[in-house]
């Protein structure tokens, strides 16, 4: 692991923000270091508000798309609503579905399968909406590249609007209206928004012809909130609104299917990292195991005791799925030392019996081992399908791109793509993807890295400050959950390990006079050494706060030790 510690902003910066806001200065530089350095962005940040977020007719072709569907709304016109099956698809999918459902009957849903039509808008699903007389289609987290399908659909007098947020190519599809923020000539305010944000926006817009204010779409914040987490987009700007007024619905009055996914781990209060591992992947595992409709009905559905059996299901899927993972990244190790690729820039393999569905979630596996751009292969039909993962720092889609003429399709973002190619290019892209990487990776890319926020003193860590950090939620990308730096720590000899294989590291630690603390450092097993016979050491950690029999404590989290 590489320890960073990010440079601390300018002294005048830091006093003029501690003296606005009456806080210490370590606490004042983690916001300068956020962006935050008046009084008023300090406001926005720690009390965000639903008038921050922008008017949605700012977005590039919004008239066009509210005006298409008011005039299929007055015809009784079948609209179909598309999305990929995904977390961010099926719940912009199960938002705008449900929201045009309180007032308009003629609407269904489609959720292309995973195996037998791929990614993105497919010519299944434009065939699906001809035999069904459906004339408006409505793509959600997918589209802005399916210049064909839209074409295809065009000559079948059916139209699209298609609200995406992946970059767009060089044309865009003939649509109605397409909303994406980053289209070149679009000139709204925040362009990070996920799939299912941008389908918020088209609610939002479409409610203002029916005089709803923003305060009348709170209850589709949990949908936007899962999504945003899933997604992991920025957590700034309008994404920090709405995931910070999701998680209250969440929390407060989530929708009956939310509801029954939570039911099965029995928490109380969830924040956005709960949001990340006990939500999103199980709405995920009816995408990868079965199908994304599953999703679907699970979040649109009303009546609890339904929503708990479909969560039931969903359930039996997830850990389909976990079993499934564990099993391809063993397989995918093995190929990795069996061919000697361990000291490769880049990581592609492939085996034609994996399962689909899960190939993205062993490509971040795998970098968990061996550090590098990470593709997994699966056979899909004829064709090589793939999953991308990448490093910190480096764009796997720009890499993607350089080897476009080996690839059949592809998209997705700097760090998560999906492509296929033809069986017979499969070696020559494997050679040229790798010497791409090797070509534009940096040194500093190939090794772990631990951003650390700020050096502090255990005796720093007072209620106040743990108050403090709470306002700091939700985290995500650009917000992330800061990361703290002590030297001469030592462990006062209650050290062991934990875990089935003793991977998981349990101390209690202490700084010159301080207070003890617990602390706790998954994956760290393998450096218990380092603490023993009270050998001083430099931790770096976030801080939590420990739930256990009734009683809070503050815990560390370790992230290493040295």
């Amino acid at each position: 692991m590489r320890w960073t510690i990010k440079p601390k902003p300018s002294a005048e910066k830091i006093q003029h923000l501690a003296h606005a806001l009456q806080v210490e200065d370590f606490v004042a530089t983690l916001l300068v270091q956020r962006g935050i350095e008046t009084f008023e962005d300090a406001k926005a940040f720690f009390r965000p508000s639903l008038s921050h977020l922008h008017d949605p007719y700012l977005m590039k072709d919004m008239d066009k798309a509210v005006i298409r569907i008011e005039k299929a709304i007055a015809n009784n016109e079948r609209i179909l609503v598309f999305g990929d099956y995904d977390v961010d698809g099926t719940t912009a999918v199960s938002l705008v579905a449900s929201y045009l459902k309180t007032y308009y009957s003629n609407v269904d849903t489609y959720i292309p399968d995973r195996y037998l039509e791929g990614y993105g808008v497919s010519f299944k699903g434009i065939d699906y909406a001809e035999d069904n007389e459906f004339s408006l289609i409505i793509a959600l987290d997918c589209g802005i590249k399916s210049i064909d399908h839209v074409n295809y659909a065009k000559e079948r007098n059916i139209d699209f609007i298609i609200c995406d947020h992946h970059r767009p190519g060089d044309q865009l599809p003939a649509a109605v209206a397409v909303l994406d923020p980053k289209r070149s000539d679009c000139t709204y305010p925040y362009d990070e928004l996920c799939g299912c944000g941008v389908g918020f926006k088209l609610i939002q817009a479409l409610g203002t012809n029916r005089d709803q204010t923003i305060e009348d779409l709170i209850p589709y914040l949990d949908l936007v909130a899962t999504a945003i987490a899933a997604d992991i987009v920025p957590m700034t700007g309008e994404n920090r609104v709405m995931a910070y007024f999701g998680l209250k619905v969440i929390n407060d009055s989530p929708r009956p299917g939310i509801k029954a996914l939570v039911h099965q781990v029995k928490k109380q209060t969830l924040d956005i990292t709960d949001v990340v591992f006990i939500v999103a992947p199980r709405i995920n595992a009816a995408g990868r195991i079965r199908h994304g409709n599953y999703a679907v009905q699970l979040l649109t559905e009303f009546d609890f005791e339904q929503a708990q059996a479909f969560a039931s299901e969903i359930e039996k899927n997830n850990a389909d799925r976990k079993e499934l993972d564990q099993q391809i990244t063993k397989e995918a190790l093995n190929q990795i030392i069996t061919n000697q690729e361990e000291d490769r820039f880049s990581t592609v393999v492939f085996q034609e019996d994996w399962h689909k569905g899960v190939i993205g979630i062993v490509a971040s596996r795998l970098i968990e081992t061996h550090y590098r751009p990470t593709l997994v292969f699966t056979k899909s039909g004829e064709k090589y399908a793939a999953s991308a993962r990448s490093v910190k720092g480096f764009d796997v889609y720009n890499a993607l791109e350089a080897c476009a003429d080996h690839l059949e399709q592809f998209g997705g973002h700097m760090y998560a793509a999906g492509m296929t190619l033809q069986a017979e290019n499969y070696p020559a892209f494997k050679n040229a993807f790798e010497k791409q990487v090797q070509a534009t990776i940096l040194p500093e890319q190939r090794v772990p890295e631990i951003e650390v926020d700020a050096e502090i003193d255990f005796n720093d860590i007072s209620p106040k400050f743990i108050r403090i950090l709470k306002q700091f939620e939700p985290f995500g990308p650009q917000n992330m959950t800061p990361v703290f730096m002590s030297k001469n720590v030592i462990e006062t000899g209650y050290a062991k390990p934990m875990g089935k294989e003793n991977e998981h590291l349990r101390l209690f630690v202490k700084q010159n006079q301080s207070e003890g603390l617990a602390a706790i450092g998954f994956g760290l097993g393998n450096k218990l050494e380092i603490v023993t016979n009270q050998k001083p050491f430099e931790a770096a950690y976030c801080i939590d706060e420990n739930e256990w029999n009734g009683k809070t404590t503050t815990q560390l989290r370790l992230k290493d030790i040295r």
